[in-house]
């Protein structure tokens, strides 16, 4: 068993590094390859899409963990990140549908996020028993005691981890202008994020909901959900507008009417 040393104020300072990271990312990246995504996002959305996001995340984090940790032997109020980017997602669709605005408006918030989810794990480690986001009890040699005797599973290594190796996938994929990653990153981060989140979920000790199942995991799925069908709906457009661009013959000549041949039929 690993024993790790906790503070609560672990918590706030690794908060405040993914938050600096996060933005410091935000601006490489924009620099890097995504000035022309985000100039073409930010000219459709108008100001109130931020004020949409906000009112979204917003109640979304702290509903969903407060109505989880209210649950508890201990109930407290508390905050999700998963709560806050349903609630994100939500609040700006229905933006987005009101609006008339098609087409993926998150990759801006790729990067940050999984940076975010990277580092702030690792607070919520330090931060010990009292943050709430421990794992289960387990007798692996990895499990770890964080001040009360009590062998668990790393979870929020787990998740970091996980998070760690999406964010290299994603700068790969920029990197390289794969399409996935310019197009549909935000898609593809709701299903990796909410894929492997519902599988560590089965490793924490959070009040079941609907049968083994907790809210993280029918928040969890949703994203993947959602993810998954915003992909496919964005690669079927992406290749529709694929196939409608016109091909112009050779040395862009004009087509001559054949001889003999009717009005109308070099048409067909």
């Amino acid at each position: 068993m690993i024993h790790v040393p906790t503070a609560i104020w672990a918590h706030t300072a690794f908060d405040l590094a993914a938050w600096g990271s996060g933005l410091a990312l935000s601006v490489a990246l924009y620099r890097w390859r995504l000035k022309d995504l985000t100039q073409q996002v930010a000219g459709k959305v108008g100001g109130g899409y931020f004020a949409a996001l906000a009112l979204g995340a917003i109640p979304g984090a702290w509903l969903a963990g407060s109505l989880s940790s209210l649950r508890d032997a201990h109930p407290a109020l508390s905050h999700s990140v998963v709560g806050a980017l349903v609630g994100a997602i939500v609040g700006v669709e229905i933006y987005k549908a009101l609006r008339g605005i098609k087409g993926s408006t998150g990759g801006v918030f790729v990067g940050p996020f999984a940076l975010g989810v990277v580092i702030g794990r690792w607070g919520c480690l330090f931060a010990g028993p009292p943050d709430g986001t421990y794992g289960s009890p387990t007798a692996l040699p990895w499990a770890i005691d964080l001040g009360d005797g009590i062998g668990r599973h790393p979870v929020q290594v787990y998740e970091s981890l996980a998070m760690a190796l999406f964010l290299a996938a994603y700068l790969e994929g920029l990197a390289h202008r794969r399409s996935w990653a310019l197009r549909r990153g935000f898609y593809a981060m709701c299903v990796w994020y909410g894929a492997t989140r519902f599988g560590w979920e089965f490793l924490k000790p959070y009040p079941p909901l609907i049968g083994p199942l907790n809210l993280f995991h029918l928040l969890c799925g949703g994203l993947v959900a959602y993810g998954w069908v915003f992909y496919r709906g964005s690669l079927r457009r992406e290749r529709a507008e694929g196939r409608a661009v016109p091909v112009p013959g050779p040395d862009h000549e004009p087509v001559r009417e054949l001889p003999g041949a009717g009005p109308g039929q070099g048409d067909r």
